[in-house]
C-alpha cells in the first residue's frame, strides 16, 4: 500500500482531491491532510508518506519550502497547481507531474501511475530543475553556464536561440552573443513559453522582437533577420503570435 499525504491549502480541494483517490483502485491510504508548510513538515517527518500531493503555493510559503526541510525524507511527488503557467513544461517531461485545478479525474490517475514507477534519484534532479526554472522565471533571467564562468540573460534582452551541434548560442539586443554547451531543447524549458517559442528545431525566438510573419516560413525580426519557421511548428505558432 502506497501511504500518501494531500498538502494544501484550500479545503474543498483538499476533499475533493481525497474522494478522487479513494474512488480509484489504486491502493492509496492518505494518511492526512496539511494546508501549510509548517504542519506539512512536521506531518512528513512522523508518518514518512511515499506519495505526497504537493500545492505549489501555500500559506506561509512554497512547495520548495517544504522540500528544503523534508530533503532527508525519500518520498514521490505530484504537484498541485491553479496556474498554467507554473506547469512547467519539465514537470511533464521529466520526472515529476503535476494536476491542475480543479482537479481532473483521469489527469490525476495518469500522474499517480507516473509518480508511482518513477526512480527517486531521477525525481530528485529533475525537481532542482524545476526549482531552478521557477526562480529563474521569477527573476525574470537566465544563469548560462559558459567555459569561462556564469554569464546572466535576462529575458528582456534575449532575441533569439540557435542550436547547432549541440551548441545553443544566445543573441541579445545589445548586439551580444553567449555560446553555452548544451543543446536548444535542455533551455526550452526555461524559458517562459508565454515569451519565447520554438519555431525551428534549431530556433527560439522572443515574441516582443517579432516584427512580422513571412508565409513563405519565416519570422522576420524588428532587426531585419529571418529566422526560420518549420512546417511542423509553424501552426503552434501562428497561433501564439495571434492570441499573444
Amino acid at each position: 500500500m502506497t501511504k500518501a499525504l494531500i498538502v494544501e491549502d484550500e479545503l474543498y480541494i483538499r476533499k475533493g482531491l481525497l474522494s478522487m483517490i479513494e474512488s480509484l483502485d489504486k491502493d492509496i491510504n492518505i494518511l492526512g491532510e496539511c494546508e501549510s508548510v509548517k504542519d506539512a513538515v512536521t506531518v512528513a517527518k512522523a508518518c514518512k508518506p511515499d506519495l505526497i500531493f504537493l500545492d505549489i503555493n501555500l500559506k506561509d510559503g512554497n512547495a520548495f519550502d517544504f522540500l528544503e526541510q523534508t530533503s532527508a525524507l525519500t518520498f514521490k511527488i505530484i504537484f498541485i497547481t491553479a496556474y498554467e503557467q507554473y506547469a512547467l513544461q519539465a514537470l511533464k517531461n521529466g520526472a515529476v507531474d503535476y494536476i491542475l485545478k480543479p482537479v481532473d479525474i483521469a489527469e490525476l490517475e495518469n500522474a499517480i501511475d507516473k509518480a508511482i514507477n518513477i526512480d527517486i534519484s531521477q525525481q530528485k534532479e529533475q525537481l532542482q530543475i524545476v526549482k531552478n526554472q521557477l526562480i529563474n522565471r521569477q527573476k525574470n533571467k537566465l544563469v548560462l553556464r559558459l567555459q569561462e564562468g556564469f554569464q546572466v540573460i535576462n529575458f528582456d534582452s534575449l532575441i533569439y536561440c540557435k542550436s547547432d551541434k549541440g551548441y545553443t548560442t544566445f543573441y541579445l539586443s545589445d548586439g551580444k552573443s553567449y555560446m553555452a554547451s548544451k543543446p536548444i531543447k535542455e533551455f526550452e524549458s526555461q524559458l517562459p513559453n508565454e515569451r519565447f517559442i520554438r519555431t525551428h528545431q534549431s530556433f527560439m525566438v522572443n515574441l516582443d522582437y517579432v516584427d512580422k510573419y513571412d508565409k513563405n516560413g519565416y519570422v522576420i525580426l524588428k532587426s531585419g533577420e529571418k529566422i526560420p519557421v518549420s512546417s511542423r511548428k509553424k501552426d503552434e505558432f501562428v497561433s501564439k503570435l495571434l492570441n499573444g
